[in-house]
């Protein structure tokens, strides 16, 4: 009886000693999901067309201010990245015979989640989905009745990206090949000749398209290059935008080449009284 009752006592010690090591054991260490900024400044080349407004082709320059944010996703930093992007844009476009102008602001706000896959030489592939919400306003100085021409869609897209990190001599550099392509969505185009003051005055139906490539067709091309001298680096890049849109017997064409410079860098929120763990890994969005 003794001995058995020795057993019982050995073995509850054995259990109580597992329970408190379990309980003791060191906390699954999260990595770091550093985010990164970029600031751009564009410039280039702008043709724009509306047959609302007029049936000519205008040509001339455009400028626009960007900012990128990249962060690996909490849940799974190794597979998936967010993108979220916000830009204001500004063209500046006259006729063939230089005696009209025509002008363009647009305001455009997206965001998106992508899978990447690691390739071996350094290279990322990914691809995913965004949505994003445009505003902008054509506006014809020479038109009497109409002088502008509003622009608003929202859609949802397909994205993704290609990078590649490499050294150029001893400067580390990023290169990013990233399209943007909607799939669907709804934008905003009044009739062929309907006047802005009737829409105020209630004239409300038809407004609204189901926007699909056969009316609705626009394409982003975003190449850049991240020149790594520090903790922050130089942008350089192009970024092509085509918007193609046809409905109620209005066509709208829209075409810019930009040239891109900018800063971009990786910040860590780090909370004063935790610190950094110095056995966390760190997954960065992009680099």
């Amino acid at each position: 009886m003794k001995r058995l009752f020795g057993l019982i006592l050995v073995a509850l010690a054995a259990a109580v000693v597992t329970r408190a090591g379990t309980c003791d054991s060191v906390p699954e260490i999260k990595p770091l999901r550093p985010v990164m900024s970029a600031y751009m400044v564009e410039g280039g080349g702008s043709h724009l067309a509306d047959t609302y407004l007029t049936p000519l082709k205008y040509d001339g320059w455009g400028v626009a201010l960007r900012y990128e944010r990249m962060q690996a996703m909490k849940f799974n930093p190794d597979r998936w990245v967010m993108r979220l992007t916000a830009g204001i844009e500004a063209d500046h476009t006259e006729n063939p015979a230089r005696n009209a102008t025509m002008w363009y602001w647009g305001l455009d706000l997206s965001w998106g989640m992508m899978h990447r896959w690691p390739l071996p030489h350094g290279l990322t592939v990914a691809g995913g989905g965004s949505t994003s919400l445009d505003l902008g306003c054509l506006y014809n100085s020479r038109n009497g009745n109409n002088p502008a021409s509003a622009k608003a869609a929202w859609t949802v897209n397909v994205t993704g990206y290609v990078s590649w990190n490499l050294n150029l001599w001893r400067l580390p550099v990023t290169l990013r090949y990233q399209p943007t392509i909607p799939v669907t969505g709804v934008f905003f185009a009044p009739d062929y000749g309907e006047l802005y003051y009737e829409i105020y005055l209630g004239n409300h139906s038809g407004l609204a398209h189901a926007a699909w490539w056969g009316n609705y067709f626009m394409m982003e091309n975003l190449l850049t290059a991240d020149l790594h001298f520090g903790n922050t680096s130089l942008r350089v890049g192009y970024r092509g935008r085509i918007l193609s849109t046809q409905v109620n017997d209005i066509t709208t064409r829209m075409i810019t080449n930009n040239f891109v410079l900018g800063v971009s860098g990786e910040w860590i929120s780090v909370s004063p009284r935790k610190g950094i763990d110095p056995r966390a890994g760190i997954v960065s969005a992009l680099y």
